[in-house]
C-alpha cells in the first residue's frame, strides 16, 4: 500500500498529541522549562539543517523571495484565522492555541528531507522503513509540543498525510520527469532552508523572537525553480 508511511506518519502524530494532551496538567514552570528545552532542541536542528547546503545563496534568495509572497498573500494570517474557527468548533479555552500548535506542527513534522526521502522511498520502492522512523521521532516530538502548544498539533497531521502521500502517489511519475541529481540538489537545498524556518520556530517558542514563519512557506516553491534553473545551465553549458 503506496500510502501506509504517510498514514501511519499522521496517525502517529495523532497519537502523540492525544497523549500530550493527557499530560497538560503538569505545573506551568514545567511547561516554560519543557517549552524552552523544546525550543532550544529545535534550533540546533534546524542549523544542523541548514549547514547541509551546498549552495547558501539559493537559500537566501529563496526564503527573501519567499517571506515577500508570502507577507503579500498574508499565508500567517490566514492560518491564524483558520486556527481561530477550529478553536470555536473545538471549544479552546486559550486564544491562539490551536493556530500556533497547527503551524508549529506542520512546519516541524512536514519540513525536511526525511520526508521527501521517506514518501519516494514508499512510491517507488514500497519501502516504507524511513517514514516509520519518522513518525517515532514525531509522535514523541508531538507529545511534547501538545503539553506547551495545546490540541492545535493535532491539525498538524492532515498537511503530514496529504504531503507524504501526494509525493508516494506521484513518486513515480516525479522519477520519470526530475532526474536523479535534480532531486537530489533539491532535497539538499530545502533541507537546508527548512532548517532556517525551524531555526525561527525554535527561537519563537523560548520567546526570542516573533517570526511569522508561516510566511515563509513560498520559499519551498522557489527553493524549486531555483535549483530547476541552476540545474539547466549546468546541463546546457
Amino acid at each position: 500500500m503506496i500510502l501506509l508511511g504517510a498514514l501511519v506518519n499522521g496517525i502517529g502524530v495523532i497519537i502523540g498529541t492525544l497523549l500530550g494532551s493527557l499530560l497538560r496538567r503538569i505545573p506551568n514552570s514545567m511547561k516554560d522549562a519543557v517549552m524552552n528545552i523544546m525550543g532550544l532542541a529545535i534550533v540546533v536542528l534546524g542549523i544542523q539543517m541548514g549547514l547541509k547546503t551546498e549552495n547558501f545563496l539559493i537559500v537566501i534568495l529563496s526564503l527573501a523571495i519567499g517571506v515577500v509572497i508570502g507577507e503579500l498573500l498574508a499565508l500567517e494570517d490566514k492560518i491564524t484565522t483558520l486556527g481561530g474557527w477550529l478553536e470555536k468548533k473545538v471549544g479552546s479555552s486559550k486564544q491562539g492555541s490551536i493556530s500556533k500548535g497547527f503551524i508549529t506542527g506542520t512546519l516541524i513534522f512536514a519540513v525536511g528531507a526525511m520526508g521527501i526521502i521517506g514518501a519516494l522511498d514508499s512510491g517507488i520502492r514500497g519501502n516504507h522503513d524511513v517514514l516509520y522512523t519518522k513518525t517515532i521521532i514525531d509522535t514523541f516530538v508531538a507529545l511534547i509540543l501538545t503539553t506547551t502548544l495545546g490540541i492545535g498539533v493535532l491539525f498538524s497531521a492532515i498537511p503530514v498525510i496529504l504531503y507524504e502521500g501526494l509525493i508516494a502517489i506521484f513518486a513515480t511519475q516525479i522519477e520519470r520527469v526530475i532526474p536523479h541529481a535534480l532531486m537530489n540538489q533539491f532535497i539538499i537545498e530545502m533541507t537546508a532552508t527548512g532548517g532556517i524556518m525551524i531555526t525561527a520556530i525554535g527561537l519563537n517558542l523560548i520567546g526570542i523572537t516573533k517570526f511569522k514563519v508561516a510566511n515563509l512557506l513560498p520559499g519551498i516553491i522557489v527553493i524549486l525553480l531555483l535549483v530547476s534553473i541552476m540545474y539547466g545551465f549546468k546541463t546546457h553549458f
